[in-house]
This record gives structure tokens, sequence and C-alpha cells, in this order.
């Protein structure tokens, strides 16, 4: 899939755990986990504004577009 989340970077630049981004947008471990792993095939636009909020990002810092064969 050419869309690359790259939630576990913005989270190692926010010093902050998947547990604690869990608690402060009010979603799941597991469902953040499958985010990403890059193994969602979709995310509502709330929970990206949340995760957006928390970690004081734009969604371009979250999200990325790869061509494939290019990873």
């Amino acid at each position: 899939m050419p869309i690359v989340v790259n939630l576990d970077m913005m989270l190692a630049r926010r010093k902050m755990s998947l547990s604690q981004l869990s608690e402060r947008v009010d979603v799941t471990i597991a469902n953040l986990s499958v985010l990403k792993t890059n193994k969602a095939r979709a995310v509502r636009f709330s929970t990206l504004e949340a995760i957006c909020r928390a970690l004081d990002c734009q969604p371009g810092d979250i999200l990325e577009y790869v061509e494939e064969g290019e990873r």
C-alpha cells in the first residue's frame, strides 16, 4: 500500500508511548498499534485529528505517500 503511517516516528519525537497516546486520544492501544504497523485500511478524520492534537503535528507528519517499489 503506498500510504505509510509514520506514527512511530512522531511518538519518538514527542517522547510519548503508545499507551500515553491512547489515553490522550481515547483510542485503544490495539487500534493505534494497527495504525503504527501500517496494517490499517482506513482512519477516521476524527481519530487523525485527535492524534494530531495530542502530538502537536500535521496529518502530513503522520501520513506519507510512497510509490510502490520505493520502500
